[in-house]
């Protein structure tokens, strides 16, 4: 690790403290109104999106098709007005989450990520390379195509004035599922290319696994600390370096089924947690809605009891400008 990312962890690592106050204050500020939804308007960059992620298994018809499963959650963005969902990975067997996704969303653009578990003989499909191949069939609309390897599962696209990345992390030259998770010279360079090629004010990016594997933000739970982007620590700085330089506004991932959200290095790491409702009874069940206001941009992250109950608004966080953040069990480095 980096001089300065090892400083900017060693202050993370001093900021994960609960913080009452913060919560008093996020409890006052969503009874004034600020936690609901606005009109979207992309002609004047007023917009909001929705991330949930790692749902596999709980979705699809029959016997998961409840509210206590990942139903549950897409219930509840149904109705918060987002523009899209993206999902950074895990969402296998993919058709059963498309399902689900359809029936509460209808005509909702989605915009999946490969996680580990799409992987071939990683996940639940009739044949090996099943989800793999149902997400290189899947018409994602009008995007930017990836490098060689991925032109498919690796895109970008503008909406408003923002830019979006969907990062397939087991890409290399080889193929769409040639590492365990890493950000290698081919899949950089091509990042490198996308990021210098756009003008937008915000930028966000999505892939599946943590940069920086980090405790849940509620019940201090952890998981792949070892074996995220982390495994790979000269790539995993490098890439983090591009993106500060860059002045990308969040990463967003997934894979520790934990919600947690910090600013290290310059940069925002949100971790989307896990939508599987009753499916991980170990953190709560997690969605964001990401909200961009012309130069403001803020998270709202709404979990349910863990027990498979209603969501409700448990975190909210500026993105931009990070001065006006509220930190419940939340974390920043100045």
């Amino acid at each position: 690790m980096s001089e300065g990312l090892r400083r900017s962890a060693g202050r993370f690592s001093v900021g994960m403290l609960i913080v009452a106050a913060g919560r008093v204050l996020l409890a006052a500020w969503a009874l004034a109104g600020a936690a609901q939804p606005f009109p979207l308007r992309q002609d004047d960059g007023r917009f909001a999106f929705a991330v949930a992620a790692d749902m596999r298994y709980y979705t699809g018809p029959g016997l998961y098709d409840t509210p206590q499963y990942f139903r549950g959650a897409a219930q509840a963005i149904a109705g918060l007005g987002v523009a899209f969902l993206v999902t950074p990975g895990d969402m296998d067997p993919v058709p059963d989450a498309f399902w689900t996704i359809t029936s509460t969303l209808g005509a909702t653009p989605w915009y999946p990520i490969v996680g580990n578990h799409e992987l071939p003989g990683q996940g639940r499909e009739p044949t090996a390379g099943a989800n793999l191949a149902w997400l290189n069939a899947y018409d994602y609309g009008p995007v930017n195509p990836g490098p060689t390897g991925c032109p498919t599962t690796t895109y970008s696209f503008d909406y408003a004035n923002g830019h979006f990345i969907m990062l397939n992390e087991y890409c290399d030259a080889a193929g769409d599922h040639a590492t365990d998770g890493d950000i290698p010279d081919h899949l950089y360079n091509w990042l490198a290319a996308d990021l210098a090629g756009t003008d937008r004010q915000h930028i966000f990016i999505f892939g599946h696994e943590p940069a920086y594997p980090l405790p849940d933000a509620d019940n201090g739970r952890l998981r792949h600390t070892n074996d995220s982007l982390n495994a790979h620590p000269a790539n995993r700085d490098r890439f983090w370096v591009l993106l500060r330089d860059y002045g990308v506004g969040a990463y967003i991932c997934g894979h520790t089924h934990n919600f947690s959200a910090a600013r290290i290095g310059g940069v925002w790491q949100v971790d989307a947690g896990h939508a599987r409702g009753l499916g991980d009874p170990g953190a709560p069940s997690t969605f964001l809605v990401v909200y961009v206001d012309g130069g403001l941009v803020r998270f709202h992250a709404y979990r349910d009891d863990a027990r498979g109950g209603a969501y409700a608004l448990r975190h909210v966080g500026y993105l931009r400008p990070t001065e006006r953040l509220y930190l419940p069990l939340m974390a920043q480095d100045r």
